[in-house]
């Protein structure tokens, strides 16, 4: 079982990455050969500075790490380090139909009333995440919901490229199908995820949080007036109440309906001071041994360049393939 998965190399690290995706990412790896990616490639199909991009990368790093990813079991690399993503990338773009990527719902989201404006990266990128996961004959990608689509187009280009080639080059992944990624959705608003691009700092938990701000937070967090029921499906309608249930239970590792069992008739003045004392107690570690990773960026660099020799190493191969498949000559 190998398994490949990417992030995007952003500032302001909340507490929806660590709980949506990093958490996961630590469980994985003990029980698959993982490679782990900074997405700076795909970072660069819209606008980015380019002294913050690579600040963004060593903060990723240092957040990863500090959460427990750890470098001797996994590979973990930044993209850019990597070029045969970008090589193999533009084999595929070779074979893949337009009209499939015209299908992709996420272009039309980010792109939004500016599609002319629009970057050709953004509009391709779908086809530089086949080529991620391809490029390394994944076995399993984690997915969420929002990533299905993409995860078909990758097994719809393998086998398209193998086909066309009479050759079997790429493996097809399958989702991996693990614990349920938790979707952490904004302090302010219980429809919107929690997302660093939020103009209210009160809507998000800050991996760089103090105590006492992790603390106050949750005391602001909306919610409302009634008690917590004792039955999941009761508190339909209650997005707030199911986003504070939820955290609780992603940081404790256990069912929200527990949680639920726990807390049954009291209201949200017995439930933040807990979900607080939990948070502080679960962050702390990571936001302290973080601060410290990050001021050390030789060390940083140092996990992304070891990484980096290590992915390079497994990704030949498969560039070679494709290659002699398409009957392109190389030395």
């Amino acid at each position: 079982m190998r398994t490949v998965s990417g992030i995007q190399p952003t500032g302001n690290l909340h507490l929806g990455n660590y709980l949506g995706a990093i958490k996961n990412w630590v469980k994985l790896q003990k029980e698959s050969e993982c490679l782990f990616f900074l997405a700076d490639l795909h970072a660069i199909t819209v606008h980015n500075d380019p002294a913050e991009l690579s600040a963004n990368c060593r903060n990723m790093v240092a957040a990863l790490v500090a959460a427990g990813v750890d470098t001797q079991k996994s590979i973990l690399f930044n993209q850019a380090r990597v070029p045969q993503h970008a090589e193999l990338a533009w084999l595929l773009i070779c074979n893949t139909p337009m009209g499939w990527l015209d299908r992709m719902t996420q272009f039309k989201e980010k792109s939004g009333k500016h599609k002319q404006r629009s970057s050709l990266g953004l509009y391709g990128y779908p086809v530089l995440q086949a080529a991620d996961v391809l490029i390394y004959q994944a076995t399993h990608v984690p997915v969420g919901e929002d990533q299905k689509q993409h995860l078909e187009l990758a097994r719809d280009i393998a086998t398209k490229f193998n086909s066309d080639t009479a050759q079997d080059v790429f493996t097809l992944p399958d989702p991996y199908i693990g614990e349920t990624a938790a979707r952490i959705m904004s302090l302010r608003d219980g429809n919107a995820k929690m997302s660093k691009s939020d103009p209210s700092d009160l809507s998000r938990i800050n991996m760089t949080d103090d105590d006492d701000t992790i603390a106050k937070k949750i005391k602001k967090a909306r919610t409302d007036a009634e008690p917590l029921p004792a039955q999941w499906d009761e508190l339909e309608g209650r997005n707030e109440a199911k986003n504070l249930i939820g955290i609780y239970a992603a940081l404790n590792d256990s069912d929200p309906k527990a949680i639920l069992s726990e807390y049954t008739g009291k209201g949200f003045g017995d439930f933040k001071p807990d979900l607080a004392d939990l948070a502080v107690a679960k962050l702390a570690p990571i936001r302290d041994r973080y601060e410290e990773l990050r001021q050390d960026e030789s060390a940083i660099d140092a996990i992304l360049r070891d990484g980096a020799d290590r992915a390079r190493a497994l990704a030949q191969p498969t560039v070679d393939k494709a290659y002699a498949a398409l009957g392109l000559l190389r030395d």
